[in-house]
């Protein structure tokens, strides 16, 4: 499940990628623009500038930017910057696996199977998505994507 960091980081994402290329906004203004809590907000953005997609500058004409271009940030990059691996069970994971206290055999285990394919469907689905296509639902007319899973 996305946690409500994830939703905020992207709902502020989503935002920022709408101003023009070298513009930056303050986290209080886009706080506002999404009905996110501004100290929350703080360290949400705080670590998506940690993970290289943001930047920010200090000062009267401060704030947060895209680090590089919305068609280059895949939505999957967002929500592991802030939620860790999209695995919904630690053993299903690539990067943070963990195997099972009651599993005795990973290879057989259908729970573990059944959650590599999910893992995998979200990761495919996250990950050819960039931050622009995600900007682009519901404007220009475009209401949702067409998955082939």
């Amino acid at each position: 499940m996305l946690t409500k960091k994830a939703k905020y980081g992207l709902k502020a994402m989503v935002d920022l990628s709408r101003l023009e290329p070298g513009r930056s906004t303050f986290v209080a203004d886009v706080a506002v623009r999404n009905a996110i809590p501004k100290k929350f907000l703080d360290a949400i953005l705080g670590e998506l500038r940690n993970a290289g997609m943001l930047t920010s500058k200090k000062g009267k004409a401060g704030g947060y930017m895209l680090a590089r271009p919305a068609e280059q940030i895949t939505i999957g990059s967002i929500v592991r910057a802030l939620d860790g691996p999209l695995a919904p069970i630690p053993c299903a994971s690539r990067s943070a696996y963990v195997p099972c206290d009651d599993c005795r055999d990973v290879k057989a285990c259908q729970v573990r199977l059944m959650m590599l394919d999910v893992r995998d469907q979200i990761s495919s689905v996250l990950d050819e998505r960039s931050l622009a296509d995600m900007r682009d639902i519901g404007e220009n007319g475009m209401t949702s994507f067409v998955y082939q899973i």
